[in-house]
């Protein structure tokens, strides 16, 4: 059982490391658990159409039925349609993950609310695939999947952006909300917070839109998709808000593992050094303890 202490141990003389290692754990537990909780997902093709085609049909209602002519665009241009294939398959994790780990590095107060809003939005979204599987653009006819015209030029295959080989292990019924246009939004949204830099500031809203675009033009979700992941992000943030604000565990560790030192203990002997650098010429100096 003396393996029992290694941990508190480890904890205070390298808070730094430990806490970053936590957070690491309880990202990819995020991570882990969007990845697999999908498969759960009801993969009936028939009501999933459905429910895109009653989005298709709220969206010619208000006017916001773009997805034909950006699909077009990014069938037509070969250049186009790459590069948004390497966005689709790659950005979401890159950007996302390392505006995490600069967040990490700014402090526990930008962090931690960021990392609640992310969490509270992608919980949302898994919830709606779990419940509402919809098919997106690309399994409706009259849309190109743009991704598998490139698939020889990538690591994915014909599975949406699954690697290939893998595309049993996703689930190309999770269109609605779009995460893709939610974690780009929660990317834009954190860096306008806490960038000094307002080229930085204008980059992260170019990316946000940016993905709204690709996502849309590879066939991947509808407009309504992206609508709806800027609202669970934006709800992510307005629970985050609720929530108590951030404890400096960094300080309290620092100051606990201060405790009990000979500088703690002795703590009165250090209060008297004042008094006896007072007794100058004419004044006795104390007597010395005997």
């Amino acid at each position: 059982m003396s393996s029992l202490p290694v941990i508190p141990g480890i904890r205070n003389r390298y808070p730094r490391v430990f806490r970053g290692v936590l957070e690491l754990v309880l990202v990819l537990s995020l991570w882990v658990a969007y990845s697999l909780s999908r498969l759960f997902a009801d993969a009936n093709m028939g009501p999933a159409l459905a429910r895109a085609r009653d989005l298709l049909h709220i969206e010619r209602n208000l006017g916001i039925h773009w997805e034909m002519p950006l699909n077009r665009l990014f069938i037509d241009n070969e250049a186009i349609g790459l590069i948004g294939s390497y966005w689709y398959a790659t950005l979401h994790y890159i950007v996302t993950g390392a505006v995490l780990l600069w967040l990490y590095r700014l402090g526990r107060h930008s962090y931690v609310p960021a990392r609640r809003a992310l969490a509270v939005a992608t919980i949302l979204g898994l919830g709606a695939y779990l419940l509402m599987p919809t098919a997106p653009p690309r399994f409706i006819q009259g849309y190109v999947d743009v991704l598998s015209l490139h698939a020889a030029d990538g690591w994915w295959g014909a599975d949406a952006s699954a690697p290939r080989g893998l595309g049993g292990l996703t689930n190309e019924l999770a269109a609605f909300p779009s995460l893709h246009a939610g974690w780009a939004l929660w990317v834009a949204i954190s860096v306008q917070r806490h960038a000094r830099w307002h080229w930085l500031k204008g980059l992260a809203w170019a990316y946000a839109a940016g993905t709204a675009i690709v996502i849309v033009g590879t066939g991947n979700h509808w407009v309504i998709d992206v609508i709806v992941g800027w609202l669970v992000v934006v709800a992510g943030f307005l629970a985050a808000e609720t929530l108590p604000a951030p404890k400096d565990t960094l300080t309290d560790t620092r100051e606990d593992s201060r405790e009990g030192t000979p500088e703690d203990t002795h703590g009165d002997t250090a209060s008297d050094a004042p008094e006896l650098l007072s007794a100058g010429p004419g004044r006795p100096a104390p007597a010395a303890a005997k």
